[in-house]
């Protein structure tokens, strides 16, 4: 679901003007979570929640399951889908390792080293 053109390093994901529509709603719902009565809302019925932004049944499915990858596919922000990550206790650094097949552990390493040697 991701564009490519012979210029992005083969699992780059690029957040573009098509991925971006696609993922709007979702990305609202994720930046309204900044604000505590939200966050409240949100815990309370997150199905609910996800059903007064209109998401798509991928969408929500992939929230409520919190199936990032699946976030980021349907057009999620990675800096949109951290502030869910975040409700979570979940940190960049996890989502960094899910997003690259590498334990949290393993990324931070990764990144203080100087970062990925794989790509």
């Amino acid at each position: 679901m991701t564009s490519q053109n012979r210029l992005d390093p083969p699992g780059t994901y690029v957040f573009d003007g098509p991925t971006s529509r696609r993922g709007h709603r979702m990305n609202k719902l994720f930046m309204s979570l900044r604000e505590e009565a939200a966050r409240q809302d949100f815990l309370g019925d997150e199905a609910a929640y996800c059903r007064r932004f209109e998401l798509s049944r991928e969408q929500t499915d992939a929230v409520l399951r919190r199936d990032w990858q699946a976030m980021l596919d349907l057009g999620g922000s990675i800096f949109y889908i951290y502030k869910l990550a975040m409700m979570d206790g979940l940190s960049m650094q996890y989502l960094g390792g899910v997003f690259t097949g590498m334990s949290e552990a393993d990324f931070k390493a990764a990144m203080l080293a100087g970062g990925r040697t794989d790509v």
